[in-house]
């Protein structure tokens, strides 16, 4: 887990302040052996209270280095070392005259350069600053060239822009580390989902986390269209969108599978037959960078926008790019997998409903209207004669004629009805929502459409089309039984055919009764 205060993990401060301890324990030392072995010119009271220093500063930092690691408030603990830095630097200040003024410096750099490595600004701020302010005060009533006091002031402040110059590099290091654990924790979730509405909420959530955009979205090929599976626009969401491709930044990115990136739009877009064309909000867009998307069973593009120029850096289009591609991946696999389930439900020949999951469909239509209070209609629908048909003019023929019905019936029904081949030659229709007599019109409608059919074999002569037997049923106002409705429709089938076929039972008489 990240230290939200200081932006890194323990393991990660132990190995950026390593250096710094290591600077600070050399410079005691050369402090200890330079008063121990040299006998310099100095009194033997100054000389003994340099080695109490060094000694002292060297066994702090010696232990400094295993404290901060079992230290549990680290940011506290920050700045109890920057308040012991400081007034140790202080007290040296006011004990020793201006010759070791260099040797103060030193330290004063080394400490806020490892306070600053372990945590915010402010405890380094406040050592550079009460360290230079004291030393100001006490040097003061001093006799100190100009020069000097230039130098000194000097020091500090490259003490400070070193504080400030790491300060901005754990910034960009914790942003690319953040980044990472973004792709990490999408690759993760992202691969574990076969569902197409799940990976977009993914999507969603990593764009709120790793991206700092006023827009965003996603977009899918189809056809002449780019919808829109995904867009946000400055706190809002917007659904079921559809845009024409033509002359659009999206369209560019997908036609010409290149990324794209348009830092400031107030210079205008030099690229032909392309225009701005706001979506979302009326809002006149600044900064603009798309990544296409393509896959086996996926076309599309992701695409982030804002209201400011030069919003977005070569890091963000990055970013964009991996998350993108880990999209592409995830979206190929859902529709891959929704494509196979989708073939398993169907019949192979005609593409509508097998047996199996037409029933499934059909007790799940009549459970929704039966808590609607609304009547769902059944149609066991057969070809007359169709093995005989089969024998005289030929399978492929009776294929041809089985895939036209379906057409016919599908041209005639709504998009939440539901065709299913019960088997052979025979078909069942559910049309929920509708009652009896609705449902022996559409039944004549197909009925007369397929009468009016046109069929030519190989040598071009027209076939004669077959007819069709077709036996209806209610639900609830019949049967409030799925299964006993299917038999009901069947037995009505049946008789249409015992009657001497090509009609439908009960007629459109009985339904008005």
């Amino acid at each position: 887990m990240k230290n939200k205060r200081g932006g890194f993990t323990p393991q990660e401060n132990l190995i950026s302040i390593l250096p710094s301890v290591m600077a600070g324990l050399i410079v005691f030392s050369t402090i200890i052996v330079a008063n121990l072995v040299y006998f310099l010119p100095q009194e033997p009271l100054y000389r003994v209270i340099l080695i109490i220093y060094g000694v002292s500063g060297s066994l702090y930092l010696s232990f400094y280095y295993f404290i901060y690691t079992a230290a549990l408030n680290k940011s506290r603990f920050s700045w109890v070392n920057a308040v012991i830095a400081a007034i140790a630097l202080c007290s040296m200040a006011y004990f020793f005259s201006a010759k070791i003024d260099h040797l103060l410096y030193t330290l004063v750099l080394i400490a806020a350069l490892s306070s600053s490595l372990i945590s915010t600004r402010g405890p380094a701020y406040f050592l550079v600053v009460s360290v230079t302010s004291f030393y100001f005060l006490i040097r003061s009533n001093q006799r100190i060239m100009e020069y000097e006091w230039v130098i000194h002031l000097g020091l500090s402040i490259a003490a400070l822009m070193g504080v400030e110059t790491i300060q901005q590099l754990k910034n960009m290091a914790t942003r690319q580390i953040n980044r990472l654990e973004t792709i990490n924790e999408l690759s993760r979730q992202i691969v574990s989902t076969l569902d197409t509405k799940q990976v977009f909420a993914l999507l969603n959530a990593t764009f709120q986390s790793a991206l700092e955009a006023d827009s965003y979205y996603i977009g899918i090929l189809d056809g002449d269209f780019i919808k829109l599976e995904l867009l946000y626009d400055d706190g809002e969401y917007f659904h079921d969108l559809r845009l024409s491709k033509k002359g659009t930044l999206s369209n560019w990115v997908i036609t010409h599978q290149q990324e794209l990136f348009l830092p400031d739009m107030r210079k205008g877009i030099q690229l032909d037959g392309v225009e701005v064309i706001n979506i979302g909000k009326d809002k006149p867009t600044l900064s603009w960078m798309g990544i296409p998307m393509h896959g086996a069973h996926v076309d599309g593009i992701m695409a982030i926008s804002s209201y400011r120029p030069n919003a977005f850096d070569r890091s963000d289009m990055e970013l964009l790019s991996t998350i993108a591609q880990r999209a592409a991946l995830a979206l190929d696999n859902t529709y891959h997998h929704a494509l196979v389930q989708q073939q398993a439900r169907l019949d192979s020949l005609t593409k509508v409903y097998n047996h199996g999951y037409f029933i499934q469909t059909l007790h799940e239509q009549a459970q929704i209207c039966k808590t609607q209070n609304q009547p769902l209609s059944l149609i066991m629908l057969d070809i007359d004669f169709f093995k005989q048909y089969n024998d005289t003019f030929g399978h492929p023929i009776g294929d041809e004629i089985l895939v036209s019905l379906c057409v016919i019936i599908r041209s005639h029904i709504k998009s939440t009805d539901s065709i299913g081949r019960w088997g052979g030659e025979e078909f069942a229709i559910a049309l929920p929502n509708t009652d009896g007599h609705q449902a022996a019109l559409v039944a004549q409608r197909i009925r007369e459409t397929l009468g009016s059919l046109k069929i030519r074999n190989s040598e071009q002569f027209t076939i004669p089309i077959p007819t069709i037997s077709m036996g209806l049923a209610m639900f609830p106002l019949e049967t409030n039984d799925t299964t006993k409705l299917i038999d009901l429709a069947d037995k009505r089938l049946y008789t249409a055919k015992e009657r001497g076929r090509d009609q439908i039972e009960p007629a459109l008489a009985f339904w008005k009764k």
